[in-house]
């Protein structure tokens, strides 16, 4: 394997250990961060850290992908646990996982990418949204409402207790302080960057509230095993109802998907090996089941951390795996270093992440483009704002499917007059149920009294219901007085019987199944 090969090369281990480290600062106030917007320990967000650092860290996939708790199922996270309580969050991630790797094994990975990308989008951009909107009262010091239309009814009052001072002021000046450190970082001289901006600017806040000896609510530590508790049968039993089967999918389907979309990102920023994906989705699986098995967060790749990856000069898989040993190192021998962090201050940097979650600049370029996709990530965000992630989810998949019904449905309806008043007309395309009132009402705009060939041989797909529709269409004209309709092909009898068994394409005894060699078509 690529990461034994480098031991023995000097100058490559060394290019992996200080990758790893700069993804170490990275991922401490993350992992921390999202296990307490989640609304768990602390100390859950840093095994799940660990976790996808030793252990999918050494599994095959992607090499240069880290993976660990991830802002886009803090939502989820802190609605499952809210609903169901924490000790059943370790047994549906493991369940989680167990689907991740069937899935895997069964070759489903590369079929993860068929998710349209605009609802990828509009559930991560919702996601952000719902991100932001908790996490400002974070930024506040105060209890944040229940629901997304909750937190945005709730935003006046928030408003009112800080501008009146006191201990909400103060937090949220914390708060703001810490996003525009990260807003400004990435514009600092490179050798001020070398500290990843999330860790400068808790490293900051934290340093400001102790100087200024704020008030402020500051992490709860509990200790590494403390906060691991693996769940019981007890657990498991309370995930035969319908809403927790849905969380146990949401769970699934999001994890998987925001893993393998972040590894075609990342494979386009480096030159290495290429993903496996169905082996990268049973990694993520072992991860997911490992993690559930403690109790901990569940994981995702995660791209923000990945990229820092790529970017600080990793060439092999041994550096996401020794940010796992440095995260647990951490863990063990510094856990009063995570007490002494102002909530505040992973709140801005929960709020950071949330806004970067939300592709404003993709919408607008996607709204001149491909309005329709545009459209799918809108509705599919504003969703999961007022709902649920999963009923947004399965809402954005829904138009997405219909949209793409839609436009594959595609028929075009072209009407040819012969000598002898003959028409000939052709539909081409797709005929499906979609469009058949747009077929209806060029054949009910001819006239009633006329001969009609209805040639049918330019369409690619005709669907039950068209076919019905076209037949019965044909008995009225008929009716109406005119010739029998010639349709060609002709179109079989329905063996269910009614009034599609009858076939208006077979003319009557005695008359010439084509039209007469006088009426040739132009």
């Amino acid at each position: 394997m690529r990461h034994l090969t480098v031991l023995k090369d000097p100058s490559a281990l060394r290019r992996e250990v200080l990758a790893s480290l700069v993804v170490f600062l990275v991922a401490v106030p993350l992992c921390v961060g999202i296990a307490v917007a989640s609304g768990v320990p602390a100390e859950l967000g840093l095994v799940t850290g660990i976790v996808g650092g030793l252990v999918v860290g050494l599994l095959p996939g992607s090499s240069l992908q880290v993976s660990g708790p991830a802002a886009g199922l803090t939502v989820l996270v802190y609605e499952a646990v809210q609903e169901f309580g924490l000790a059943a969050l370790g047994a549906i991630v493991l369940v989680s996982g167990l689907i991740q790797l069937a899935l895997g094994a069964l070759g489903f990975g590369r079929w993860f990418r068929a998710i349209s990308v605009a609802v990828v989008q509009g559930m991560l951009a919702g996601i952000g949204l719902v991100l932001v909107l908790g996490q400002v009262y974070a930024m506040a010091d105060t209890p944040q409402p229940s629901g997304g239309i909750g937190k945005i009814a709730g935003l006046p009052e928030l408003a009112g207790a800080i501008f009146s001072g006191g201990v909400p002021l103060s937090a949220f000046l914390v708060g703001a302080a810490t996003v525009a450190v990260l807003v400004l970082w990435p514009r600092l001289p490179a050798r001020v960057r070398i500290i990843p901006g999330p860790l400068a600017a808790v490293a900051l806040a934290t340093a400001a509230t102790a100087a200024l000896s704020l008030p402020l609510a500051r992490v709860e530590v509990r200790g590494l095993l403390e906060a691991v508790q693996p769940p019981g049968w007890a657990e498991f039993g309370g995930l035969a109802t319908v809403a927790a089967v849905g969380t146990v999918l949401a769970f699934t389907l999001i994890a998987s998907a925001e893993s393998l979309f972040s590894a075609a990102a990342v494979d386009r920023m480096h030159d290495g090996p290429r993903t496996d994906y169905d082996k990268e989705l049973m990694a993520q699986g072992v991860g997911n089941t490992l993690c559930g098995a403690l109790g901990a967060l569940p994981m995702t790749a995660v791209i923000v951390r990945s990229a820092a990856n790529v970017q600080a000069g990793a060439r092999t898989s041994l550096s996401r795996v020794l940010h796992g040993a440095w995260l647990l190192l951490f863990a063990a021998l510094l856990p009063a270093a995570i007490g002494v962090i102002p909530l505040a201050a992973l709140a801005g940097v929960l709020v950071h992440a949330g806004c970067k979650l939300v592709p404003v600049r993709e919408l607008a370029g996607l709204w001149r483009g491909h309005r329709g996709e545009a459209v799918i990530l809108a509705v599919t965000a504003v969703a999961v704002v007022t709902t649920n992630l999963f009923e947004g989810v399965v809402l954005g998949l829904l138009l997405a499917v219909c949209k793409t019904a839609w436009e594959t449905s595609h028929v075009h309806v072209e009407t040819t007059e012969l000598t002898g008043g003959r028409l000939i007309v052709a539909v081409s395309g797709n005929a499906t149920f979609l469009r058949l009132p747009k077929i209806l009402e060029e054949l009910e705009a001819l006239p009633g009294e006329r001969p009609v060939e209805l040639d049918l041989t330019g369409l690619r797909h005709l669907d039950h219901a068209c076919r019905i529709a076209l037949e019965n269409w044909a008995l009225r004209h008929h009716g109406a007085g005119a010739e029998p309709v010639v349709m060609v092909p002709p179109q079989p009898a329905d063996p269910a019987g009614g009034a599609g068994a009858r076939t208006p394409s077979a003319p009557p005894a005695g008359q010439p199944s084509t039209p007469p060699a006088a009426s040739p078509r132009p």
